[in-house]
């Protein structure tokens, strides 16, 4: 059974442990704290924008606590505190609108932290806006952003509403320290004809990449009929939008299907992201990403690598085989194996620092 326990519970407490951990909505006097909580979930009235949140753990008997936030997004994994200890851990948040995909319903306004895990404990919380980066050293009250990912993709990669879906983009603010928040503008769907002609996609991230944002793109699974030109095309018009705005682009070749061949392989096109054109979506990825001297992360070999080695049996709990015959959209559990693999690969290429990553 699980249980959620505010601590210090006590009443009479309270008020000490909310001095001890204050808390602040973008500058101003709107935090509280554990004001702001009750039954699991903490509210902050914030407008749009980056935050820095700052949560105490732990109490009287032993805890595991986890935080998620807004559209399903895992922010914290879950920490195991000892009986009757304290710890920190901090995480920087993207809060917009709308706050999950960017064509789907706006969502609640401000944040929404939502605590869990297998005995959660909350001792004290803390939010501030966090500063751009030209103003990190010139003035107090918040952690300088190293750096902001946004996130370009479909389905696969995108902050799903509901259970039992999830994209690989929703899991990895999770491996992420404070300082390094993850702006997933991914959408169910969409091709990299439709992300570039759509206004709430690519003309409204755009404007918003900084000097020194990555920005990573994943569009594959939705080209079905786009022939190759146009698919080389696309993505370099992404590319270049992206260094136009200061940014490093990082292109990311497309997560497998489940789709097994006789043999136990998945050298097959339908795996392999291979469409009705001939057009092989992840070699084109790569060629790109080559000519145009831009960080490749090859998601497509690392996730049919993992599925390959767990088989036909085993890859199932990665997908929603089971739930839904689903072969292409990937479980909690498969999203967060394959988010470990892109924070992997960020670090590996030096795109984060690996002091700003979470293993494990």
């Amino acid at each position: 059974m699980r249980r959620f326990s505010i601590a210090v519970v006590a009443a009479v407490t309270l008020g000490t442990a909310l001095s001890s951990v204050p808390a602040h909505a973008g500058g101003g006097n709107g935090g509280r704290g554990l004001a702001h909580c009750t039954a699991g979930t903490c509210h902050f009235d914030v407008p749009p924008g980056t935050y820095d949140v700052r949560v105490t753990l732990g109490g009287p008997t032993a805890s595991g606590t986890s935080v998620s936030g807004e559209t399903r997004r895992s922010l914290l994994p879950e920490t195991a505190v000892p009986a009757g200890e304290r710890v920190t851990r901090s995480f920087t948040v993207n809060v917009r609108t709308p706050e999950g995909e960017p064509t789907g319903p706006a969502g609640t306004p401000g944040l929404d932290l939502r605590i869990g895990g297998s005995a959660p404990a909350l001792a004290g919380i803390e939010v501030k806006r966090a500063l751009p980066r030209a103003l990190g050293s010139a003035r107090a009250g918040g952690t300088p952003i190293a750096r902001q990912i946004f996130l370009v993709g479909d389905s696969t990669v995108c902050d799903q509403p509901g259970d039992p879906y999830s994209g690989w983009g929703q899991q990895l603010p999770q491996y992420l320290r404070a300082g390094v928040s993850v702006a997933n503008y991914a959408d169910s769907g969409e091709s990299t004809v439709s992300y570039l002609g759509n206004p709430q996609l690519w003309a409204t991230v755009r404007p918003l990449i900084r000097p020194g944002d990555l920005v990573l793109v994943q569009l594959a699974h939705n080209d079905k009929t786009t022939d190759e030109a146009t698919y080389r095309a696309n993505l370099e018009t992404l590319v270049a939008g992206v260094r136009e705005r200061g940014g490093q682009p990082v292109l990311v070749t497309p997560i497998v299907r489940r789709w097994f061949s006789p043999d136990g392989t998945l050298n097959n096109g339908t795996a392999l992201l291979v469409n009705g054109l001939g057009v092989d979506h992840p070699a084109v990825i790569r060629s790109v990403a080559a000519a145009r001297g831009v960080p490749l992360i090859d998601l497509t070999a690392k996730t049919k690598a993992l599925v390959e080695s767990l088989g036909v049996e085993g890859s199932k709990a990665l997908y929603l085989t089971n739930e839904a015959r689903d072969n292409t959209h990937t479980s909690v559990r498969g999203a967060t194996a394959y988010a470990a693999l892109v924070r992997d690969e960020l670090v590996t290429r030096h795109l984060v620092p690996k002091g700003k990553v979470r293993v494990g």
